[in-house]
C-alpha cells in the first residue's frame, strides 16, 4: 500500500491511500473531526500529535510519501520511532530529510515565522532535497543556483523561485550551518503583474448570487474592508467595533495589528447573521464551532458565486481585496489612507493600484473618438 500525506493548512492534513482499503477507512472514521474532501479526493484530519502517532501506527510498513507532515507534529522523529517501534524501512531514503525538516520547522518557529510561511518553506525544502544529489556535505556552492535555474526552465514563476531560494538558503544556513558566503544564488527579476479586479457592477452581481446569509456576509465583509481570506475567517465576534464602525485585524500578515472600515451595508448583513447563527468565539466558525471556517471553504463559496454570476474574468476571492483598493482609489481616497486600510508596510506596494485604476485613463479621449465625433464636418478626402 502507498499512502500520501499532504499539509492542507496549519490545522489539517490530508491522507490518500492506494489501493483502496475499507479497513483503513474504518480507522480513519474513528478520528474526531475528520472529513472527506471530494475535490482533493482525500480525507482531512486535525494536525495533532495524537493523530500523527496513530497514523504512523496505522500505516506501519506502507510506503509513505511526505512523511515529514506527520513528523512535524512530533517532538523528534527518532524518539517517536523508538517509543512506538514504527517501521519506516519503506521510506528509509527520506528519514534523514524528515529529521532535517524537524530542525527546519523548529528554527522557523523560534524566529517567529507565520504558520503559512513555515508550510511554504517546508514544502520548498522538501522538493529541493528530493531534487538535489548527494548529502549537504557533498553539495557545491552552486547547488542553489542550479536548482533555481531548473525551476525556471520548468515554467515556475519568478515569485515562486524567489521564495524557493529564500527557503533553501534558510535551510542551508540554519540547519546545515553553512556560512552565508558559501550559499550562492542569483534571484530572478521580480515580475510586474497587475492584479485582476472586478467592476462595481460585477461585485454586486457576485454578492447577489450568494443566497446563504453566512456566505454573503463573509464575501461582503471581505470586499467592504479589503480583507485577505485568512483574515476574514479568523475574525472573532469581539473584533467588530459597532460603535466606531471598524474591524480589528489581529496579528495579520507581518504579525501586525490594524483596523479597517466596517461599512453600513456589510454591518447590516453581519448583524442579521449574528442574530440567526449566534456564534460564540469565531465570527465564522467551521463545522467544529471551536475552529474557524477554513480558507478553502471561502474560496469555494467565491468560485460558486462567480460561476452563478457569469463572471468570466480570471479572479479569486483575493480579487475582492484588489477591487476594494482600486475602487477607493478611483473614488479619490488618498493613497496613504488605502495603505493603512490594507496594512501595507511600504506605500510602493499600494502604488500598484494606481496602475490598475482607470480613473485617469477614462478622462483621456482617444484620437479615434475625436475623429469620429467630427466626421460629419469632414468632407470626403479630408482625412489624411
Amino acid at each position: 500500500m502507498k499512502v500520501t500525506f499532504t499539509a492542507i493548512d496549519e490545522r489539517r492534513l490530508g491522507i490518500a491511500w492506494r489501493p483502496w482499503d475499507e479497513e483503513v477507512l474504518s480507522h480513519i472514521r474513528t478520528i474526531p473531526f475528520r472529513e472527506y474532501d471530494p475535490d482533493r479526493r482525500m480525507w482531512l484530519v486535525p494536525r495533532t500529535r495524537t493523530n500523527a502517532v496513530a497514523l504512523l501506527e496505522l500505516f506501519r510498513g506502507a510506503e509513505m510519501a511526505n512523511a515529514w507532515v506527520l513528523y512535524a507534529e512530533l517532538p523528534s522523529s527518532s524518539r517517536i520511532e523508538a517509543e512506538r517501534g514504527v517501521d519506516t524501512s519503506a521510506a528509509s531514503a527520506t528519514v534523514e530529510a524528515d529529521r532535517d525538516l524537524d530542525v527546519l520547522l523548529q528554527e522557523l518557529r523560534l524566529r517567529g515565522y507565520s504558520a503559512k510561511t513555515i508550510r511554504a518553506y517546508a514544502g520548498h525544502v522538501r522538493r529541493f532535497l528530493a531534487a538535489a544529489e548527494g548529502t549537504p556535505t557533498e553539495w557545491d556552492a552552486n547547488v542553489v543556483t542550479q536548482y533555481s535555474e531548473r525551476l525556471l526552465q520548468t515554467g515556475h514563476s519568478h515569485s515562486y523561485v524567489n521564495q524557493a531560494i529564500s527557503a533553501v538558503s534558510f535551510y542551508m544556513r540554519h540547519v546545515c550551518k553553512q556560512a552565508p558566503a558559501t550559499v550562492r544564488y542569483v534571484r530572478p527579476k521580480r515580475e510586474k503583474k497587475l492584479p485582476n479586479v472586478l467592476s462595481g457592477a460585477e461585485v454586486l452581481r457576485l454578492l447577489q448570487a450568494v443566497t446563504f446569509l453566512k456566505h454573503r456576509a463573509i464575501l461582503s465583509l471581505t470586499y467592504s474592508a479589503g480583507l485577505r481570506v485568512g483574515e476574514v475567517v479568523r475574525l472573532r465576534v469581539q473584533d467588530l467595533d459597532l460603535a466606531r464602525n471598524t474591524v480589528f485585524l489581529r496579528q495579520s500578515k507581518g504579525r501586525k495589528d490594524r483596523y479597517s472600515m466596517l461599512s453600513a451595508a456589510a454591518l447590516s448583513l453581519v448583524q442579521q447573521y449574528l442574530a440567526e447563527a449566534r456564534p460564540e468565539t469565531w465570527l465564522f466558525p467551521g463545522q467544529d464551532p471551536r475552529r474557524h471556517l477554513s480558507e478553502r471553504s471561502v474560496q469555494k463559496v467565491f468560485e460558486q458565486a462567480k460561476t452563478k454570476a457569469r463572471i468570466q474574468k480570471d479572479v479569486t476571492v483575493h480579487s475582492l481585496r484588489h477591487s476594494f483598493a482600486t475602487h477607493l482609489l478611483e473614488a479619490g481616497v488618498d493613497l496613504r489612507h488605502i495603505q493603512e486600510l490594507l496594512g501595507h508596510k511600504n506605500v510602493k506596494t499600494t502604488e500598484l493600484y494606481t496602475h490598475v485604476s482607470t480613473r485617469e485613463i477614462r478622462r483621456i479621449q482617444s484620437p479615434l473618438d475625436r475623429l469620429m465625433a467630427g466626421q460629419d464636418a469632414l468632407r470626403e478626402g479630408d482625412l489624411p
